[in-house]
């Protein structure tokens, strides 16, 4: 008799959101104990955990290591040569409702 092999099937990595889910029960626990403890306490200890998410959520934004914007107006890339824009041709689109205007473009040096 030949002994088959399974083919391996890949791990599984556990889930972000299910490992959210058990701390989000986690905590709903714990601040149910705290309540049952004492009402006052358990409000109390919500202020000062909302103020310190706050708080934290604050202090990640303003470390942001992004560089400043440049200094000055830089052309979009679809910048117009100076004076009217000149139509080349339009086009009609189905039923009629909607219009396409082509227009000559030059193209313009950042200088």
């Amino acid at each position: 008799m030949s002994a088959r092999r399974k083919p391996e099937e890949p791990e599984e990595e556990p889930s972000r959101a299910a490992g959210g889910c058990v701390l989000v029960v986690l905590a709903g626990v714990t601040v149910a104990a705290v309540f049952v403890a004492s009402p006052t306490v358990g409000i109390l200890s919500l202020w000062i955990v909302g103020a310190l998410l706050l708080w934290r959520s604050a202090r990640r934004m303003s470390d942001s290591s992004a560089t400043p914007p440049p200094e000055g107006v830089a052309p979009s890339g679809d910048v117009f040569a100076v004076g009217e824009p000149v139509v080349t041709r339009v086009v009609k689109g189905p039923e009629g409702v909607t219009w396409t205007v082509h227009v000559a473009r030059e193209e313009v040096n950042g200088e």
